[in-house]
């Protein structure tokens, strides 16, 4: 497929197709038929500390503060990390734990910031260029800061720190960037809208992020059913005269196309190595909400504080896009809506396949939701309890990473970790095709899911097992290398001790009272022999200190000796004053044993073993 021209004759561009995919009702027309509205500004705000894949960003405000919009709360730890700004001016009324929207349903610590309805702006950082044309004088890595400040995450569901992606390095030179604004999940139309409302943008953050990585060419991929959206882009990208580097490229509507790995296989052919990321064949992949945030951020400096969010679903008064705060609560989102309508039968974060069910509307927008999805019981049937596995094979035939889910499921099931990873866990992107045509309702996804979560923990632990086996190992050289230092030490010592005591009888005594010379070459060599007697000299003296060392240790251990037998004394003859039992007789012996090797010093005890 690589050698094949990427244009057809007539200009037009070949595409590919990638394994499986699902055909679906899309429900767009719920959403998009009226503009992108602003959102009401909510009382409170409640921001988690972690809306990215990474560490969570550390706090940097406390209760009772008051913030400016656009100001940093949280900064990020590490690389991999990210920072959260207020996205409302206000005070700060609490920092704890309140329910965020995760699959786990597990609350999260958040900032919670109470509104004063002012929106006073914090000041902001100078643009980094006053207009995408003047982004080749721009320094890479000051846009990368950039972005990183900005809280600048994926915005089409997985939230991974954009300026990591953007930096793949040198040993992986990017060829194509690919933007991805297939939107291939039913009912969810905000990136279709965003295309439409803000095109020109898009192209300025897609001119950014091929200055960033030095890349030739950048793929703009939109379904057949957004043909608005695609016009509006290709007009943007004549306005801004980068048509030679900047195609819009129309490819058939398919779940999930908008797979990063589906998306870069439908337009380039490619295929993405297995446990591998798209940087390794030399292409980047963002989202169009990315690229229009990557714009405020360089041409405006503007943190991301908002994003489009589809509120739809039959479940809903009033279906349509709005833009939102971060932090705002979805309970107040579905009150813009006009409320919920008629019998819920569940509420989603995200679309019908990939989302998530929600237990409660307490919850906040992240920088990663792009849906609340109110289902009717009409739009979401109950499937009833799972049914075994038959076999049939069709879970397979709609895999878009041509992987065998029955094989996975199985394994899953019986927590075959091993087993499962085997069979490449790892590169299923949870699309849910094998779910939706399983004719037994399998929940095949959270099989999939549960077995990840333990695989990654396991793993953890496995680490962190490793870690403490090498800091061990690492404890006991050093204490063996230090107690053969000890011991080389204490031998030198005992070898300059010994030299000291023997060699001033043979070399270095002292002349006779008569003044007799030197038996060989005293006259002749006087200033040799001079250092000669003062270095037998000052061995005389170590050896003498050391004798009467080793004679004060001998008497301490002699009164030791002598302290010991009198108490045995005393105590034989109190045992014959007092006659005692066999058995108090015996223990009294002990404890005479045990106080006289007690009361001796230590030199005692191994003379006397000895």
């Amino acid at each position: 497929m690589s050698g094949l021209r990427s244009l057809l004759p007539g200009g037009q561009r070949k595409l590919w197709h990638f394994h499986g995919g699902v055909h679906l009702p899309d429900e767009k027309t719920l959403s998009n038929g009226c503009p992108v509205a602003a959102a009401p500004l909510p009382t409170q705000l409640m921001l988690p500390l972690q809306q990215h894949i990474g560490a969570p960003a550390r706090c940097r405000v406390s209760v009772g503060d008051k913030v400016l919009k656009g100001q940093l709360i949280a900064e990020p730890q590490g690389y991999i990390s990210a920072p959260v700004h207020a996205s409302s001016s206000g005070t700060v009324v609490a920092i704890e734990s309140r329910p965020i929207p995760h699959p786990s349903g597990l609350s999260a610590p958040c900032v919670v910031i109470e509104t004063d309805g002012e929106e006073r702006w914090a000041e902001l950082p100078a643009p980094l260029a006053a207009s995408a044309a003047e982004l080749d004088a721009c320094d890479p890595a000051a846009l990368r800061e950039r972005i990183r400040a900005s809280g600048i995450v994926g915005m089409g569901g997985a939230s991974f720190p954009t300026n990591v992606k953007l930096n793949p390095g040198k040993d992986q030179p990017i060829d194509t960037v690919v933007i991805n604004g297939a939107e291939c999940e039913p009912y969810i139309t905000c990136d279709d809208l965003l295309m439409r409302e803000r095109a020109a943008d898009i192209v300025d953050g897609v001119r950014v992020m091929l200055h960033l990585v030095q890349a030739k060419r950048a793929l703009i991929g939109v379904e057949d059913n957004k043909p608005d959206a695609a016009a509006a882009l290709n007009r943007a990208i004549a306005d801004a005269g980068v048509d030679d580097r900047v195609e819009v490229v129309v490819i058939p509507t398919l779940y999930p196309s908008g797979g990063e790995k589906q998306l870069i296989r439908i337009l380039t052919g490619k295929e993405v190595p297995s446990h591998g990321i798209p940087a390794q064949i030399g292409i980047v992949c963002q989202n169009v909400g990315t690229a229009a945030a990557v714009a405020d951020a360089v041409l405006r400096g503007q943190p991301l504080i908002e994003r489009l969010v589809t509120v739809t679903g039959r479940g809903v008064v009033e279906p349509r896009n709005y833009r939102v705060p971060i932090g705002i609560s979805a309970e107040a989102l579905i009150a813009a809506s006009g409320g919920y309508r008629g019998e819920l039968a569940k509420l989603v974060a995200g679309g019908p396949m990939m989302g998530f069910r929600l237990d409660t509307d307490l919850v906040p927008i992240t920088k990663a939701t792009n849906c609340l999805l109110a289902l009717t019981p009409e739009e979401s049937p109950d499937p009833g309890a799972p049914l075994p596995c038959i076999r049939c094979g069709r879970c397979a035939e709609v895999c878009p990473a041509n992987l065998l889910p029955q094989q996975l499921y199985w394994h899953a099931r019986a927590k075959e970790l091993d087993k499962v990873q085997d069979y490449n866990l790892f590169d299923c992107i949870e699309c849910g095709c094998c779910a939706h045509v399983c004719p037994s309702h399998i929940p095949l996804v959270q099989y999939y899911r549960f077995a990840k979560t333990e695989s990654w923990a396991r793993e953890q632990e496995k680490r962190a097992a490793d870690h403490a086996r090498e800091r061990h190992a690492a404890r006991e050289a050093r204490l063996e290398r230090q107690e053969r230092e000890r011991k080389a030490k204490l031998r030198k010592k005992k070898e300059a001790v010994a030299a000291g005591g023997t060699k001033p009888a043979a070399a270095g005594a002292k002349p006779a009272a008569g003044g007799a010379k030197p038996a060989v070459g005293g006259a002749k060599s006087a200033p040799a022999g001079a250092q000669s007697t003062a270095d037998a000299k000052a061995k005389s003296e170590a050896a003498t200190a050391a004798t009467e060392d080793r004679a004060d240790k001998q008497a301490l251990i002699e009164a030791a000796r002598r302290r010991a037998a009198e108490k045995k004394a005393m105590l034989a003859k109190a045992q014959e004053t007092t006659a005692p039992p066999a058995d108090q007789d015996a223990s009294a012996q002990d404890d005479a044993a045990a106080t006289t090797k007690r009361a001796q010093p230590r030199e005692a005890v191994v003379a006397d073993q000895e």
